[in-house]
């Protein structure tokens, strides 16, 4: 009965999924993207990824990159952290605990979980170590255990701050340190009810003293009520010595990723935007955030175009939306955003890279890869380019799926791969 109940909810999906527009897959990206009229149907349309495994094949780098795989076998690797002596933290585990509101919700939740790997949740942070600088991490160890869906890593005060999914935490550290010399330090309680978008993304100020944590909402457009939503989709500004918070930037429907731009101290994010209006609609993206700044969820989407689905509107926030920066294009999953450096050579030195999980819901596949947007005088500038693909081919194969992006000082940049629970890191051949 259960085999017959799934292939009456994948045949659903897929009969209700072709009514829709497919899309072309080649998404708007870009400061000013083309944003087409709004599409409404029963389900969206949804493609089911076909893990398979890498076998002896790697990501596809740009040529005078090489790519190598410096960990496997991980639970789950979400987010890396790049020590000061090299060595590298990942987080691993999955969070969220919100119960299926419709049968859509059953049926996409089955399309999700086809793509995504069936290893149980490690819930720690791993540590891996490359003693003698030659691009193998020899030593990998568990440094914290037992914690809530780990995400969001930083470093700052001699400390490693880490967002579970319901709390921010920290280790104190010493240089060198292999494992957790004592249990985790609470700084502030995080919203963890339902926990619809579970992931916490973090950051931490250039002065050590402020951790912004992103906080996804509970609903792809408020199907749970605006109660569910209080204190969500938004970043939060903590103080790490009292763990006093506030807002510092709302109506962000999935901030997934944080990073501080080097230099100036503006924050970057890249957002999960809604679902739904179809496979164009509406584009993840990247932005500046804003201290103060509505973003527009749920009453509108880049800037002030209104999605007619959230009753009662608000014409006032609608009218101050901030329009992003940047467009991803629809339904890519940003799950990843490191600014780069000049170890990483001339075309990639000023930008960001940014880590794209992929789609679901949308026929023609989107995402899956990462992507380098460059900048010019502290902007996005020009067009995004394919740096690290090859997670799923043309056959729908899905080998891998990005996750978070570190860019490392000493010249490479580190993968998390949460489908093949593999760590990849790109480096500049000599």
């Amino acid at each position: 009965m259960k085999h017959t109940a799934t292939l009456t909810l994948l045949g659903l999906s897929l009969l209700l999924g072709a009514c829709s527009n497919k899309g072309d897959g080649t998404p708007s990206i870009g400061p000013d993207p083309k944003l087409p009229a709004p599409e409404r149907g029963l389900l969206p349309s949804m493609k089911i990824a076909e893990p398979t495994p890498w076998g002896t094949q790697k990501p596809t780098v740009p040529a005078g990159f090489t790519v190598s795989a410096i960990a496997t076998d991980l639970q789950i690797p979400r987010q890396t952290l790049v020590l000061p002596n090299g060595d590298i933290l990942v987080a691993e585990g999955r969070g969220g605990k919100a119960a299926k509101l419709k049968p859509k919700d059953v049926i996409a939740g089955y399309i999700k979980s086809k793509g995504n790997t069936k290893v149980k949740s490690g819930n720690r942070l791993t540590l891996l170590r490359d003693a003698d600088g030659d691009g193998v991490y020899e030593l990998k160890t568990v440094f914290a255990d037992q914690l809530d869906a780990p995400y969001g890593l930083a470093f700052a005060n001699n400390k490693v701050y880490v967002a579970n999914q319901g709390e921010l935490v920290s280790f104190d550290y010493q240089p060198g340190q292999t494992k957790a010399s004592a249990p985790p330090t609470s700084i502030a309680m995080l919203p963890s009810e339902i926990n619809h978008h579970w992931t916490k993304a973090l950051t931490i100020s250039p002065d050590g003293r402020f951790a912004y944590v992103g906080i996804g909402s509970n609903s792809n457009i408020t199907e749970r009520g605006m109660e569910a939503e209080v204190d969500r989709a938004e970043v939060w500004q903590i103080d790490v010595t009292t763990g006093a918070y506030k807002p510092y930037a709302t109506g962000l429907r999935n901030p997934t990723a944080l990073a501080i731009q080097p230099g100036t101290g503006q924050l970057w994010t890249v957002v999960n935007e809604r679902d739904e209006l179809g496979p164009e609609l509406v584009p993840d993206y990247l932005t500046s955030v804003r201290e103060g700044g509505f973003y527009g969820w749920p009453y509108s989407y880049w800037g002030q175009n209104v999605d007619a689905r959230v009753m009662p509107p608000n014409p006032k926030k609608v009218a101050a939306a901030i329009k992003p920066d940047y467009s991803l294009g629809s339904h890519v999953a940003a799950l990843g955003l490191d600014f780069s450096q000049a170890v990483m050579g001339e075309k990639y030195a000023n930008g960001v890279f940014i880590g794209e999980h992929g789609s679901w819901n949308r026929a023609v596949p989107v995402g899956y890869k990462v992507i380098f947007v460059p900048f010019a005088n502290g902007r996005p500038s020009g067009a995004a380019i394919d740096f690290v693909t090859g997670f799923r081919d043309a056959e729908g194969k899905t080998r891998g799926r990005p996750v978070g992006v570190t860019v490392d000082p000493r010249g490479a940049l580190i993968v998390a791969d949460d489908l093949a629970n593999v760590v990849w890191r790109v480096v500049r051949n000599p």
